[in-house]
């Protein structure tokens, strides 16, 4: 299969729609800390500063998403910028990179929304006591 501009071009939308979700994401989380930081302040409640940390490895989580979604993104323009110059093997080879860089991200996506669903089926759990 021969790399043409228009593959790694395909890569620019559905790039963009992951890093709106992350960023989504991330301003839930980052309103939710907010939240918890003002009850803490009020009660100082062990269990505020426990949900707090969970968030805290939420949100290291979803910095890596991100990350690895610019990364790949980056790559991918410069994947294009390697075909324009007609270096084949780099432009293959970067793409390729960009390709794991997105797996990367979706991979920890993952894990997010598994930490976010346990989360939830705890408090779920609380409020059935």
């Amino acid at each position: 299969m021969e790399l043409t501009l228009g593959i790694p071009a395909l890569l620019f939308p559905a790039i963009s729609l992951t890093m709106l979700a992350y960023n989504a994401r991330y301003l839930a989380i980052a309103a939710l800390i907010r939240q918890l930081h003002q009850k803490y302040q009020e009660t100082e409640s062990a269990s505020i500063g426990l949900q707090v940390q969970k968030l805290r490895k939420r949100l290291t989580i979803i910095k890596n998403m991100q990350a690895t979604a610019i990364v790949s993104f980056l790559l991918a323009v410069i994947t294009m910028t390697l075909i324009y110059a007609e270096y084949t093997f780099w432009a293959n080879l970067v793409f390729s990179i960009s390709l794991f860089a997105l797996m990367i991200s979706l991979v920890l996506s993952l894990i997010e929304v598994q930490l976010s669903t346990k989360a939830l089926e705890i408090q779920l759990k609380d409020m059935e006591k």
